[in-house]
């Protein structure tokens, strides 16, 4: 018998076909994930524009990815509840509020409730997972892990997409309105695309076939499952290597002696090979042991890492690692949401998701954080490198005991009924 027939069994979509569903859901991902990948093209302008230090922007940013982690277990718990449509579109206004805000911050107060609290919240709403979350209740399952990896990539391709977008708009315009336009670009595509991945509000009877289970409830198996536990430790390094590249790296090859642009390119190649990254990730994920696959992405960040730092930066070096760290980037997401998904089938997915996703946003918080009070303190980043490599392998380790069935009480519910 299954174990969740909810998992299973798709809600009447009506016009929304599973690749009407698929093409607007990662067009929610591209945009939703596009700008907030190149707000590090903004630490610069923004800093001489008030006089701040580095670490004034690390603080917010920090905030952001705090913020973003923290609220996305509610966010995926109300998208689980009442459908990931309507979510998304207040994530959205949240998000574009955040953006044209932070255009226009004269003090740090300000820079904080708009980089930090608005975007951090408008992500949590607007985010990929809640699109992978809707994929995993509206799409037949022979499509999940595939769409998984799509929604992810389609994230990566919004990152190749915005970061020379926005080098160039700040170029032809200023930084300023280069963030007003992101804003406006944000509401134009992502409040329609939203719509198609709207679901029926779930009701108490609707739950599972071994009766309704709460967010709480939830929550709590979770937690006292020791795969589900590592798998959110793992998930932690993630974040951190993330955030601190993505904030800290245009301006790392600034002080290198390279262009902006050579920055730009940079974030763009690593969104460009994520794309072919998460897209094999989710092939994969669906043939192969998820902890392996996890523990090999891990392991071979560090190994990525090592060899950036131990040559010359050049432009060459600074492309061939945004094209080898691209390909490791964003691939954790598929093989995660799938074993939380096996783990605890797709009841409170949206929810599961997002709370080991607060684990990467608290590891994305001290990465930003860390690199800007180090760059502040001694000049250089190089403490952050080599705590990042250190992660990666004890992450490789973490994931390697993770168990890939469903939680035991999901078995023991199965068997009762």
């Amino acid at each position: 018998m299954s174990i969740n027939p909810a998992a299973t069994q798709q809600p009447s979509v009506g016009w929304r076909t599973p690749a009407v569903i698929a093409i607007c859901g990662c067009l929610v991902s591209i945009v939703a994930f596009g700008p907030r990948s190149a707000l590090g093209f903004f630490l610069t302008p923004l800093s001489q524009a008030n006089g701040w230090g580095r670490d004034v922007f690390a603080v917010a940013l920090a905030v952001q990815n705090l913020l973003w982690g923290a609220a996305l277990p509610f966010a995926g718990a109300i998208a689980d509840r009442l459908g990931a449509s309507r979510v998304i579109m207040v994530g959205a206004i949240l998000y574009a509020l955040g953006l044209a805000g932070m255009a226009y911050s004269p003090t740090i107060a300000l820079l904080n409730l708009t980089a930090g609290v608005l975007i951090g919240l408008g992500l949590s709403g607007a985010s990929p997972l809640l699109v992978i979350g809707a994929f995993g209740k509206l799409l037949p399952e022979r499509y999940r892990a595939m769409s998984f990896g799509a929604a992810t990539a389609a994230g990566s391709f919004g990152q190749f997409l915005f970061s020379p977008l926005a080098v160039a708009l700040i170029g032809v315009f200023d930084w300023q309105q280069a963030l007003g336009i992101m804003a406006l670009l944000l509401l134009v595509f992502v409040l329609p695309a939203s719509l198609a991945l709207s679901s029926p509000p779930t009701t108490t009877t609707a739950a599972t076939s071994a009766g309704p289970q709460s967010f709480a409830q939830a929550l709590k198996e979770a937690l006292s499952h020791r795969s589900y536990v590592l798998l959110v430790l793992g998930y932690f390094t993630c974040g951190f290597q993330l955030a601190f590249i993505t904030v800290h790296m245009p301006a790392y090859l600034v002080d290198r002696g390279l262009s902006a642009e050579v920055g730009g390119w940079t974030i763009a190649v690593i969104g460009l090979f994520n794309i072919v990254g998460s897209l094999y990730s989710g092939w994969l994920t669906s043939r192969k042991p998820k902890r392996l696959i996890l523990a090999a992405i891990y392991f071979l960040r560090a190994v990525a890492i090592l060899a950036f730092i131990s040559f010359p930066v050049t432009p060459v070096t600074a492309i061939a690692f945004g094209a080898s760290m691209g390909f490791l980037w964003l691939s954790t997401v598929p093989p995660t949401s799938a074993l939380v998904q096996v783990m605890f089938g797709a009841r409170w997915l949206s929810m599961l998701v997002g709370f080991s996703f607060f684990s990467h946003q608290v590891g994305g918080f001290l990465g930003v954080l860390i690199g800007g009070i180090a760059f502040e303190r001694t000049g250089s980043y190089d403490v952050v490198w080599w705590l990042s490599i250190l992660l990666g392998v004890l992450s490789a380790l973490i994931n390697l005991p993770i168990v890939e069935k469903p939680a035991p009480a999901r078995v023991a519910a199965a068997a009762a009924v």
